[in-house]
């Protein structure tokens, strides 16, 4: 039994997949482009009307590019960089017209009273990795069933059937998210949980992210070794017994990079104590600052979005 559902927004993924998904030619009143807005209040308009959640979180990044994952394996993210800042946060390349629409987000997730929360020195993922870890530590009597929201496949570690814990994948856009459990991943990765997907997720690399991997070892091959040996532990305790079960090519393969696999698991592994705060997560039935949300509306042109999400919070169980 579950008390309630827990919402936890991957904020950046799904306003990036907003911007791209909705026509820039969406613009407010002074011809600024609102796409991205729009289209995000949307998909949270459509969420609370489908999910039903109790508790909904934006999380945030307030570092994209964590200076312990950038120490581990320095090409993380290196692709993504636009200005590099020595000492200090390098600055993410972000479309253009992206950009200004980012601080419109963050003021009408204010009047609304929807819980945005972050953490110093770490991303999105991190927060969601510590909102789920916490759940998780509550009596299963109080604990809440949670969905994770994001176009993100990282997440997909987090996946816990026990617990409640699965992901909403917007694949497919949010009219048909695709619902991650653990049927799901062993269906479509050949692997048993969430812990893992991780572990596969090492071994294959990320381009995406700049993450290597172990050359020569592709998802399948990393999905099967991790099903035969249990886990990345129990694949590296295989390579240094030379058990037979690995060919002497995947043994040559993995010892040659050592180095990388001794640091990969901190950085793809989603952090599960991420300094966040006490989070005031219930789900707002009406507007924190009605008066504020109404300005914001009209200087933005965000009239209909606007009401979507109010009535969709209005008519939440």
């Amino acid at each position: 039994m579950t008390n309630g559902r827990l919402l936890l927004l991957d904020s950046a993924s799904l306003y990036f997949r907003a911007f791209f998904g909705v026509p820039d030619s969406v613009k407010a009143p002074d011809g600024t482009p609102v796409n991205a807005v729009r289209g995000l209040l949307d998909m949270i308009a459509r969420l609370v009307t489908d999910r039903r959640p109790t508790r909904l979180v934006a999380c945030w990044d307030d570092d994209w590019r964590p200076a312990f994952r950038v120490e581990a394996i320095p090409s993380y993210k290196a692709h993504r960089v636009a200005q590099p800042v020595p000492g200090g946060a390098d600055v993410e390349e972000v479309p253009d017209l992206l950009t200004p629409q980012v601080p419109v987000i963050v003021e009408v997730l204010e009047a609304f009273g929807i819980a945005r929360v972050g953490a110093p020195g770490f991303e999105a993922d991190d927060v969601i990795g510590t909102l789920v870890a916490r759940e998780k530590a509550r009596p299963a009597g109080e604990r809440a069933a949670v969905d994770v929201v994001t176009g993100d496949r990282d997440l997909f570690q987090l996946v816990d059937d026990d617990a409640h814990v699965r992901v909403l994948y917007t694949v497919r856009g949010i009219k048909d998210l695709e619902v991650v459990d653990a049927a799901r991943l062993a269906e479509r990765y050949a692997v048993a949980s969430g812990q893992a997907y991780a572990d596969m997720a090492v071994l294959r690399g990320d381009p995406s992210d700049g993450l290597p991997g172990v050359p020569g070892i592709g998802e399948k091959t990393a999905a099967t070794l991790v099903h035969r040996y249990g886990s990345l532990e129990g694949i590296l305790a295989a390579r240094d017994a030379g058990d037979p079960g690995l060919t002497a090519t995947q043994r040559r393969r993995l010892t040659e990079a050592a180095d990388y696999l001794a640091v990969a698991p901190r950085v793809v592994q989603v952090a599960p104590d991420a300094p966040v705060g006490d989070v005031p997560d219930a789900l707002p039935r009406v507007a924190a600052d009605p008066e504020r949300l109404v300005a914001l509306a009209e200087r933005w042109g965000l009239a209909s979005s606007v009401k979507r999400v109010v009535d969709a919070l209005a008519s939440a169980d």
